[in-house]
């Protein structure tokens, strides 16, 4: 990757960086006007386009010491991606805004960028633009726009009884990075790795949306947690099945490791971006998606998880400021 010979990013200069993230940031088809106006503007062939965003806060969601900047690059786009790709749409551009203090390395801002710039064109997306601003710690915020091909949106709100719940994706392997790197160790590196740059199944999104998906949320926060925003906006409860539940060999020996169970980092671990749908009953499911539990009528005072028939007592997932 082209780098530049300035040392800090006070050195090259607020133009100067945004012109290396330009040379960066390859435009795709849907690119109409890319970055270097006061707006870059987008095809939207549908007359629709789904919007979101994220923002990555050092420190709270990640810590440079844990990750090249690359790789956070990665985990900054994965999120705003699979949130759209849980929306059934296909990710068509990305805007990103960067805060960090004057000290920051240059290098270390295009390393970012160039892995912003790589996770979004595994979906055939581009970076079209986006603001800088000094601050004190580094912040990334990132805003993505999709497109939805026609269909309706697939939202939380449409699960019903009798419903498929069935998950696409890896689950509780970043959760499991997280736990090795907290304890100060680097390896396994695979499971290192996936807390580094997670794997969202993008394609999985679309597929279920045209499979007739009756809701469907990226698992950002821990599939218990989000789970529970799909069963309380439906008004149902989603009862997961333990043994459906994929728990690899890796996670089994780095739990058995660290003296825990497995099952927690499944249920409760965030930021492997696995996509979580409902599906009609008879429904052949797309490819990469497996049953994983099943939606039912909610009870007076039943709670919109269960795991076996149970009400789960353990950690659910991840909330801010909580």
């Amino acid at each position: 990757m082209g780098g530049s010979s300035a040392a800090t990013v006070a050195e090259l200069g607020e133009f100067g960086l945004i012109e290396h993230f330009k040379a960066l940031a390859g435009q795709t088809d849907a690119v109409l006007l890319g970055p270097g106006d006061d707006a870059a503007v987008v095809a939207a062939h549908d007359g629709r386009v789904a919007i979101s965003a994220d923002v990555l806060v050092e420190g709270v969601h990640f810590k440079g010491e844990w990750a090249a900047p690359e790789d956070i690059g990665h985990r900054a786009a994965a999120a705003t991606l699979a949130d759209l790709a849980a929306m059934g749409a296909t990710a068509t551009a990305l805007v990103v805004s960067l805060i960090g203090p004057a000290g920051m390395s240059a290098q270390w801002a295009l390393s970012l960028a160039q892995g912003l710039s790589e996770e979004a064109a595994l979906v055939g997306a581009s970076v079209v633009g986006g603001d800088l601003s000094r601050g004190r710690q580094v912040v990334i915020a990132v805003s993505g726009i999709g497109d939805l091909a026609g269909r309706p949106p697939v939202t939380r709100s449409g699960a019903r009884p009798g419903d498929v719940a069935a998950l696409a994706g890896r689950q509780g392997w970043a959760a499991a990075g997280l736990a090795v790197l907290s304890r100060g160790f680097r390896s396994p590196r695979a499971i290192v790795e996936a807390y580094r740059r997670p794997l969202p199944p993008y394609a999985a999104g679309p597929a279920a949306a045209l499979a007739g998906a009756t809701a469907m949320i990226d698992v950002s926060d821990g599939l218990l947690a989000d789970a529970g925003h799909v069963a309380d906006a439906s008004g149902v409860t989603i009862d997961f099945d333990p043994a459906a539940l994929p728990v690899p060999a890796e996670l089994e020996a780095a739990a058995a490791a660290f003296n825990v169970d497995p099952l927690t980092w499944v249920l409760a671990g965030g930021d492997d971006h696995a996509l979580l749908a409902t599906f009609p009953p008879g429904t052949a499911l797309p490819e990469g998606f497996a049953a994983v539990g099943r939606v039912e009528e909610r009870g007076a005072g039943q709670a919109g998880v269960l795991v076996g028939g149970q009400r789960y007592t353990g950690d659910t997932g991840h909330e801010h400021f909580r």
